[in-house]
């Protein structure tokens, strides 16, 4: 098993130590584009609730991680019948015709 980092993180003022087997730098990344989100919703105004703030920040980051999932999905199945096409036109050209 991987050993864990301990590492702290700041979000909305509040510090949390995290246990995780990711580098302490991408951990302190995640919490950083946490913050980030959340501040984008929070707007100018300062008096919302934080566990409000961050369970919609969680829904916006889910629905980005869905869309790109489902992009992905998309390009490898356009990849793969492009593919398909190309090893079809490669036979059509090096298959002996009965020869």
């Amino acid at each position: 098993m991987a050993e864990l980092n301990r590492v702290e993180i700041e979000i909305l003022g509040q510090k949390y130590m995290i246990r995780s087997a990711s580098e302490p730098g991408y951990v302190k990344e995640l919490a950083a584009y946490l913050e980030k989100r959340v501040m984008e919703l929070r707007g100018g105004g300062g008096g919302q609730d934080a566990t409000r703030l961050l369970a919609l920040a969680a829904l916006y980051i889910t629905d980005e991680l869905f869309r790109l999932r489902d992009e992905r999905r998309e390009a490898d199945r356009a990849a793969s019948a492009r593919v398909g096409a190309l090893r079809d036109l490669l036979d059509a050209v090096v298959s002996p015709s009965g020869s």
